[in-house]
């Protein structure tokens, strides 16, 4: 569902996350990463929605210029969200996705090559993506491109006859650059074209309906069937003398849909002793509606396009992040291997300035605006080897 895979998305974002150490190099030659094996459990609870479940990711060097990757995570789905409440029932589903991936180093390019599926019932992901990557003056800029192409199928539960296919173009490009001995930089930017169904087969619009008793009509959403985004993104970090660090996140994204947002986000990381780290972290996040919703629409098929996900609205929401890392000392770690434990935990916020609670009495369009908080979580533990 649309609205899976809008919250799926979120949760693939935060388990692609890898710990960094602060201890900052003093310059980026391009060496393959070390070999490593992670285990994490995600959870993500707010809005009536619950996601979790556990994820694998083994890395493994099969000499100093090539290494391979692969991941497995599952998740479990359970809805009740306002969404789902307003025109359908609960439901429950599970998603699996893998990953392999291919490392090649050449001197001082890094060539990558990664193969994604992911499987729900009702709706099957399949990616590609090449990226290329070159440390250049002096170790200290890298300069990286890449392209991605994804293939998508859509079907709808209860209906056998019905599938739909949609289809991803992605280009991106990013420069990161090592300012002084204390500041890096990174400024990456994305190109996305989606073409093809791009709506859920579940989702509805409603709109005003004198006939009926509750006043109120539904109908099936109705998408354009291109869109194009471009997203751009500042980063900084700086290390302080004490082995801390702050770090800051900028990105600005627009698309044809007349869709503008704005993310920012402010960091700070703080070691205690040898083997503990904090960190502590808030995110804004705000954009306008796409220009096809409606929370309410005056009548049936009041004009082409039609939209009320919510996720099209205007709405902002703020997170507020702690997170604590345990590097393990030798007496817990297996052999020489050095391992890591990490917790981290968001609260999210969220508001909704023109979508609102279908479930809450006001009478038809008047209902309160809606808002809800989110929790998620992540257990992290690798091994390096």
């Amino acid at each position: 569902m649309a609205v899976t895979r809008i919250m799926n998305l979120t949760v693939c974002k935060l388990i692609t996350l890898l710990l960094v150490s602060i201890n900052v190099p003093l310059s980026w030659a391009a060496v393959l990463e070390p070999d490593r094996a992670d285990a994490l459990y995600h959870s993500y609870e707010g809005g009536g929605m619950k996601i979790d479940g556990p994820s694998v990711l083994l890395r493994k060097k099969a000499s100093e210029s090539l290494a391979f990757t692969g991941y497995y995570y599952l998740d479990s789905i359970s809805s009740a969200s306002v969404d789902v409440l307003s025109t359908a029932s609960p439901y429950t589903e599970k998603r699996h996705e893998g990953q392999i991936g291919v490392e090649y180093l050449n001197d001082k390019t890094l060539m990558t090559f990664n193969a994604r599926q992911s499987d729900e019932d009702d709706y099957l992901a399949q990616s590609f993506s090449i990226n290329v990557s070159q440390d250049t003056f002096g170790d200290l800029t890298n300069l990286s491109l890449g392209v991605s192409y994804g293939d998508n199928e859509i079907r709808r539960n209860g209906d056998d006859l019905f599938e739909e296919q949609s289809q991803q173009y992605r280009i991106r490009a990013g420069i990161s650059q090592i300012l002084t001995r204390n500041l890096t930089a990174q400024l990456n930017f994305e190109a996305i074209a989606d073409e093809g169904y791009l709506n859920n087969p579940y989702r509805t619009v409603r709109f005003i309906d004198t006939t009926s008793p509750s006043g109120v009509g539904y109908q099936s959403e109705v998408y354009p069937e291109t869109r194009n985004s471009f997203s751009s993104k500042l980063s900084a970090s700086y290390f302080l003398p004490y082995r801390a660090a702050l770090f800051f996140h900028y990105r600005y994204f627009n698309d044809s849909w007349e869709i503008n947002a704005n993310d920012v986000e402010l960091g700070y990381r703080h070691p205690i002793g040898d083997y503990l780290e904090l960190e502590f972290k808030v995110r804004y996040y705000q954009q306008t509606q796409a220009e096809f919703y409606s929370d309410l629409f005056p009548y049936q098929d009041a004009q082409n396009y039609l939209a009320r996900d919510k996720e099209l609205s205007n709405f902002n929401d703020l997170t507020l992040g702690l997170g604590v890392t345990y590097l393990m000392p030798e007496s817990l770690s297996f052999g020489d291997n050095r391992s890591e434990a990490s917790l981290q935990w968001d609260y999210i916020t969220f508001d909704y300035s023109n979508f609102r609670d279908p479930t809450a009495e006001g009478g038809v369009g008047n209902e309160p605006f809606y808002s809800f908080s989110a929790n998620v979580i992540r257990a992290f533990y690798s091994i390096y080897f």
